[in-house]
């Protein structure tokens, strides 16, 4: 890479000892794409950054923390390089924030999560391009393990979200996590209460958008964080049963739908739809004698649910967040096509209500087709197969994705003489529900025929102009 010899080469000029360090040397050695590197020096990393930028054309913005004496500017567009000075860190008890001082490079590498992540290559002249790897981290990586440099406990109290990166990594790489690390998780869960939210979502996010994230949420629940950072969550673990009748084991359910639509999917909210679509289940669970476990209205409760679950995970408020409210919402209607003679109307109907989504809807609906019954998950798929065929069939026909009314509320007003209030608005519903119930076509003079008639029932009168 031509950026690491110009990081060297500004090294040599102010005669700062620098290396190549963490991610980036173990993503190359793992032969994964990496969009980041960081390099510490024993040094002025401020000074390094800006001595780097100057070889570069344009000169790249160097953007700098002088309280933590870190740098870091972006090369080739979106490449990110970062400088930090060598240190050493130590922390009381009931703070996530370290009392920081110069160190050497050892002193650095013992402060680094993961064995695999305390990787250096040197960049100095006497030993230009040498692999330091103190903690048998390439072992680590051929082996496949997730391991602390130190003391696990010394690891993950110091900065507990470490416990969740470690999560994480082994959910991103396939790892697993050795023994003492992993009882060094669990026997320092309580400590993530001292990190901020916003850390915490953001190794989630990651673990969400992870190839098979059920592996994380899986490890996240068994060490007890999942419990902290996200109960509602929990709350879907666990079947019970009554009179011989039992439910499945919805956090698992869950769990499955999410890997299902991870594996025909990148869009992480639609897979925090997957993750939110049964989330209403533990409020709903009614049990009714003769019949068994219902969870009757899950989807409107879960859907008033997700903007709660949203601000408290300090996820975005904005339409991503009324994305997912509307796939929880929506999610059984397909399904529930499946069980009944499929009319046109109801066709229309969830065309209309999906709109633009329609197609993530399913793609959600498809991935929520589980069961150990491979026979009943098999009827299920093709029925669903067939609403998909009807819903194309309706689509062409009659366009109503993002059907517009042809009669406009101005045009109803200016009719009627009338300012905003509520006949209007019984005349829209109106007019829209005679188009997806197919009672007359989507024609400005169907329309407005229909319009003029209910307004009549309404006691209404067009104006005179």
């Amino acid at each position: 890479m031509f950026f690491i010899s110009k990081v060297s080469q500004a090294a040599r000029a102010l005669g700062v000892e620098t290396y190549l360090i963490g991610g980036f040397v173990r993503d190359k050695l793992l032969g994964r794409q990496t969009k980041d590197a960081d390099f510490v020096c024993v040094g002025d990393a401020i000074a390094l950054a800006k001595e780097t930028a100057k070889l570069f054309t344009p000169v790249p913005q160097v953007d700098y923390f002088k309280n933590f004496g870190t740098a870091h500017c972006k090369i080739d567009g979106d490449f990110d390089i970062e400088f930090v000075g060598a240190r050493k860190e130590s922390y009381h008890i009931d703070s996530r924030k370290p009392e920081v001082e110069p160190g050497t490079i050892e002193d650095d590498q013992n402060r680094r999560d993961f064995t695999i992540n305390a990787l250096a290559i040197s960049l100095n002249k006497e030993d230009h391009g040498q692999l330091i790897d103190p903690f048998n981290g390439v072992k680590d990586l051929e082996e496949k393990i997730i391991r602390t440099p130190l003391a696990p406990a010394r690891t993950f109290s110091d900065d507990p979200l470490r416990m969740m990166r470690g999560i994480r990594f082994a959910t991103q790489l396939g790892f697993t996590i050795e023994e003492r690390t992993w009882q060094g998780i669990f026997d320092n869960a309580h400590r993530i209460k001292i990190i901020s939210q916003e850390r915490i979502t953001d190794e989630l996010n990651k673990i969400v958008a992870a190839p098979k994230p059920s592996v994380g949420f899986d490890l996240l629940y068994k060490s007890g964080l999942l419990q902290l950072i996200f109960p509602q969550m929990v709350d879907l673990a666990g079947a019970e049963y009554k009179d011989g009748l039992g439910h499945k084991d919805n956090f698992y359910h869950t769990l499955q739908v999410l890997d299902n639509l991870a594996a025909n999917s990148n869009d992480l909210w639609l897979r925090w739809a997957a993750i939110l679509h049964d989330i209403a289940k533990p409020a709903t669970k009614r049990f009714e004698e003769g019949h068994g476990w219902t969870f009757h209205g899950h989807e409107v409760v879960g859907g008033r649910m997700v903007p709660k679950i949203f601000t408290r995970l300090k996820l975005p408020l904005n339409e991503k967040m009324r994305f997912v409210k509307k796939m929880v919402e929506l999610h059984l209607r397909p399904i529930s096509l499946t069980k009944e003679n499929i009319t046109d109307s109801a066709i229309r109907r969830l065309l209309f209500d999906a709109g633009d989504d329609f197609d993530s809807l399913m793609l959600l609906c498809n991935a929520d087709i589980t069961s150990k019954n491979k026979q009943k998950v098999k009827r299920f798929l093709e029925n669903f197969q067939l609403v998909k065929k009807r819903c194309k069939e309706v689509e062409e026909k009659d366009h109503v994705r993002n059907w517009q009314p042809p009669i406009s509320g101005e045009l109803i007003m200016e009719t009627f003489g009338l300012s905003p209030s509520r006949p209007v608005g019984i005349i829209k519903d109106a007019l829209k529900d005679a188009m997806l119930d197919g009672i007359i076509p989507n024609t400005y003079e169907a329309a407005y025929a229909f319009m003029l008639e209910k307004a009549k029932a309404l006691g209404l009168q067009p104006v005179k102009k």
